[in-house]
């Protein structure tokens, strides 16, 4: 005779919720493991950091080198923002390659949420915060190069969430180098100064666009094509331009270019800056 026993619907419930409860905590604790965290220093691991690392290292350079045309010719976004940004470009395109390597090479417990549709919100989201650094003001133009390490934070962090940390700490330490390096290294390559210059004119005076040029050029510089512009304020006219040195060495000092406006016929008031336009 077979004995059958019978248990409420209740407690077979809260037996499954247990049983469930403790299967999560288990999962918990061996995550917290030794083992589970130096999986993420393993030897694939590793590897796989390294190749990141070599991706990353080709992309600041070639970043750098386009950001040298920019900055030959004196505009705002130099070498540091176009290494920066083509850097943490190539960081989350290369991870998106091994997710098998991801979180230490095993699964992690994320409710089965798509990780590649939380990097897209925040690569989204850190590109709004970094437009709102970005001023103009005239001319020239300010904030890229801090845009652009605000996007390679976004990139380090992912980097970091999905558990390539030494990926992650050498491109920190390339991003730092970049900021604080590159900015030599443009100084010391030959560039191309740029200068805006506003000149207003004494009333009934017509300046001559050709003499304004030859002038520029007599004193090593160059106005750049389509900066020109030309507005009457009371009877006066003002003109606003860039102008940029003919190499690096060519260009007048800014002090000694307004020590020699003063004595130009017609110029009634003037105003030079460095730009980055």
């Amino acid at each position: 005779m077979q004995l059958v026993f019978y248990f409420p619907v209740s407690i077979r419930k809260t037996a499954c919720h247990d049983s469930v409860s403790s299967g999560i905590g288990k999962a918990y604790m061996s995550m917290l493991s030794f083992e589970s965290l130096t999986s993420y220093w393993s030897v694939p691991e590793v590897e796989t950091n390294v190749i990141v690392f070599f991706n990353l290292l080709g992309a600041l350079l070639l970043g750098l080198l386009v950001g040298y045309e920019r900055s030959y010719h004196g505009r705002a976004a130099g070498m540091r923002t176009y290494g920066l940004v083509c850097m943490a470009s190539a960081a989350l395109v290369v991870i998106a390659g091994y997710p098998a390597y991801w979180y230490g090479g095993k699964p992690a417990i994320i409710g089965g949420a798509d990780p590649t549709r939380i990097i897209q919100g925040i690569v989204t989201g850190v590109g709004f915060l970094g437009a709102g650094v970005i001023m103009k003001e005239g001319f020239s133009i300010s904030g890229l190069t801090t845009a652009a390490s605000i996007w390679t934070s976004a990139a380090i962090g992912i980097l970091v969430g999905v558990g390539f940390h030494a990926a992650a700490i050498l491109m920190a330490l390339m991003s730092v180098a970049c900021m604080m390096w590159v900015s030599r290294l443009e100084g010391w390559l030959p560039s191309r100064q740029a200068v805006a210059i506003m000149l207003r004119f004494r009333k009934g005076f017509v300046p001559r666009e050709h003499v304004l040029r030859r002038v520029a050029r007599e004193r090593g510089y160059d106005i750049v094509g389509g900066t020109l512009s030309v507005r009457l304020q009371d009877g006066q006219p003002e003109w606003n331009f860039v102008a940029v040195a003919l190499d690096k060495n060519s260009g007048v000092p800014i002090a000694e270019l307004a020590q020699e406006l003063t004595a130009f016929e017609g110029v009634q008031d003037f105003h030079l800056s460095h730009e980055r336009n």
